[in-house]
């Protein structure tokens, strides 16, 4: 089953402060990772800004995983990325 990939509004902001080539390997990254998320996405400990995260490099997606969907919520990078929700 191929999943697709959802971006949310927010996302596309953080999309857009990413260099070019940083969005270029995210992208590439999320290609790969619509035949089977759930064997890169990693379980988030507090759900308050998504439920998985992929990692790519120095950056973080976070996503939620419903039905044949990956919802992209932020991307980010590593250092900043999860003190968005508290």
């Amino acid at each position: 089953m191929k999943y697709k990939v959802i971006f949310t509004r927010r996302a596309l902001r953080d999309w857009e402060r990413l260099s070019e080539k940083i969005q270029e390997r995210i992208g590439k990254k999320l290609k790969d990772y619509e035949e089977n998320p759930f064997t890169y996405a990693r379980k988030l400990t507090s759900p308050k800004i998504g439920s998985y995260r992929f990692r790519i490099g120095d950056y973080r997606v976070i996503v939620d995983i419903e039905g044949d969907e990956i919802i992209v919520l932020r991307i980010g990078h590593r250092r900043e990325i999860y003190q968005i929700g508290g």
